[in-house]
């Protein structure tokens, strides 16, 4: 049986991250070949390719995902995409991300204070969405493709 899976698009070769390249991943896109893969990135349909890199920045105990040029905050708009992707597919079986990137990180994306200095490591914007809105599934990134 197949499984529904969204992956990161930059891993499955598409052109959207905010340097215009892709990070395809030959790993991910075996392992999962024979799944119903279902393309996700937070960050182009809001920013657009390319884009301005962004941060999250601790902020009150509040993280928000900030333009570096811009200074802009660009939080809710990214996890207004979060929740378009759990409307339309509730029903998911896991999810695969990218690793570090400021919304998709599990654990690996620098937080910074409003120095901009990195103070920890922790989920992306739209990683920590996503565990609230799946917690019954999966979530891992192209780190820790063996747990699938």
């Amino acid at each position: 049986m197949r499984r529904k899976i969204a992956i990161s698009a930059c891993l499955l070769g598409e052109y959207c991250r905010y340097d215009g390249a892709t990070k395809s991943n030959s790993t991910v896109l075996e392992t999962f070949k024979n799944d119903e893969i279902i393309p996700f990135c937070p960050e182009a349909p809001v920013l657009g390719t390319p884009r301005e890199r962004i941060s999250v920045i601790e902020d009150e105990g509040k993280f928000c995902v900030i333009g570096d040029e811009s200074k802009k905050d660009h939080t809710k708009a990214i996890l207004k995409e979060v929740e378009k992707l759990w409307q339309e597919h509730p029903d998911l079986d896991m999810i695969v991300l990218k690793s570090k990137s400021p919304s998709c990180g599990l654990g690996t994306t620098p937080i910074l204070n409003k120095d901009r200095k990195i103070i920890a490591h922790a989920d992306g914007i739209a990683a920590a969405y996503l565990k609230e809105k799946y917690k019954d599934i999966l979530i891992i990134d192209e780190l820790n493709i063996k747990e699938k």
